[in-house]
Formats: structure tokens, sequence, C-alpha cells
């Protein structure tokens, strides 16, 4: 007999779910081959990207682990959490004074450290020191995920700019005209990517006598989107044998974290 859900810090609140649950059902609810509550699925993808637990190391009260899985697979194929990371930006951006789509985002990568499940396409990401593999992201000025990819961490961030700025034009619909990057997207080839996105890139350079920490113009916005980010252990290290989960559970996280915030400000219960 499976316990009762006692109830965890990450499970989604009714005013969540209300905005969630039409992203998440793909077949109606009362459908003959559901096996468990669409809600306790959610709440179980969450548990597991806050705290990181193996698959197989669910606790009991929640579904089974490959119901569980499998309603991710699915909800990542049909590009779930991308739709609902996509409206609560434009929520959230109206709600604080801007415009719905950003005209300025903000580029940038960090390397994960790889595991047995993802070492056979890890690669050496000499800056870092770290085999692994890269996720490259674009945010908007306020921090919000707009497109991600994941690649072998020897792989160049300037190299990354074409895939990343041309999925930001498509979800935008072609309103972004410029974007800020660190000196590891130096050179025409960056440059010219981008600008074929109708985008121009601003490389925000280092003080020439850096000593310490030093807080960059407009370049600590995608780091404190990284932080956000890493609090979810699941996203601690690559855990993830295919590429598109790991690319999936970043939009997961991020559509997770800005829920909280909409509900936060009441966006939620309008």
């Amino acid at each position: 007999m499976k316990k009762p859900h006692p109830g965890y810090p990450s499970d989604v609140s009714d005013e969540e779910w209300a905005f969630a649950a039409p992203y998440l059902t793909l077949m109606r609810e009362a459908a003959p081959q559901r096996e468990y509550p669409l809600r306790h699925l959610f709440n179980a993808v969450r548990y597991l990207a806050r705290t990181g637990v193996p698959w197989r190391y669910l606790p009991g009260d929640f579904p089974a682990w490959p119901a569980v899985y499998q309603q991710l697979r699915r909800w990542l194929d049909a590009r779930c959490f991308e739709s609902m990371v996509d409206d609560l930006r434009q929520l959230l951006r109206t709600a604080q004074g801007h415009a719905a789509e950003p005209s300025a985002i903000l580029l940038d990568s960090r390397t994960l450290q790889s595991t047995p499940e993802s070492g056979h396409r890890a690669g050496y990401d000499g800056a870092k020191r770290r085999k692994g593999s890269k996720v490259h992201i674009a945010v908007d000025t306020l921090g919000h995920l707009l497109a991600a990819l994941v690649t072998p961490a020897n792989e160049q961030d300037r190299a990354q700019v074409a895939a990343l700025t041309e999925e930001v034009q498509a979800i935008t619909g072609q309103s972004v005209t410029l974007a800020y990057v660190d000196q590891g997207y130096t050179g025409e080839e960056p440059a010219q990517a981008a600008a074929e996105q109708g985008i121009a890139l601003h490389v925000v350079k280092l003080p020439a006598a850096k000593r310490g920490f030093v807080l960059l113009p407009k370049r600590w916005v995608v780091e404190r989107s990284f932080a956000w980010a890493a609090r979810f252990r699941r996203l601690a290290r690559d855990y993830e044998r295919l590429t598109t989960t790991l690319e999936g559970i970043h939009y997961l996280v991020f559509a997770c974290l800005m829920l909280v915030k909409a509900n936060h400000i009441n966006l939620l219960s309008h």
C-alpha cells in the first residue's frame, strides 16, 4: 500500500498548479490509461530536480519512478516547459513594466562535471580543467531563460552563437537587437553569426587591472541565472545520459523558479 504523500518543500502550490496544468495535460486527466494524477507526477519531477536524487531513490509516496520518468519524457518531447517558460517570461516582464519581448539578451556558458551516466559524450574544458558538458544559455536582462544548448565541454562558446541567436529570434519574434557577451565570444565569426540574426554582439571586457572579484556591467545577470539553476542539485553535475534531457531539465528548473516568482507577486491568481 502506497504511503500518503506528506508534502515536500518542492511541491507545487495550488496557484502554481492552476497555471501549469494546461501546459502539462497532454491527454485528458480522466483518460483510462492514466494511472497517477498529473500533479503528483509533476511534484515528483520537481523533487528530483531540486534534491538531485537518482530515479530509483524517489520516495515511496511518489508515483513509481518509471511512470515519473516516462511522463517527464513526454513533457520534454512536447516542449511543455519551454512553452511555460516563454509565457511566464512575458507575464513577469510586463508586470515589471517591460515590453513582453526583450530587445537585449545575455549569452554565457558553464561547464558541468561529467558522471558515469554522461561520460560517453563529455569533453575536456581546458580553461576550467574539467571534463563534462557545457551548458550555453541566453537570458533576457531580468535573467529569464530564453534558450539553452548543451555541448561537450571542449566546444567553444563562440561556435554556439548562431544556434542560440536563431533560437532566441524564433522565440521572441525577431525582437532582439543586442547581446551582451564576455571575452570568450570575441572575433569576427561570432559577431557575423549574430549579425545574420539581426543582433549586435557587445563584448563586456574585464578591467585591465583586475584584482579579486569584479562585478561586470550587465554580465552579472546571466551569472545570477546560473546561480539560480545551481540551487537545483540535479544540475550540480551532468547526470543525464541524453543531451536533450539535460537541456529540458534547465527549462523545468526555470519554470519552477518563474512560477514561484509569479505567484509571489500575485500574477497567478488573476
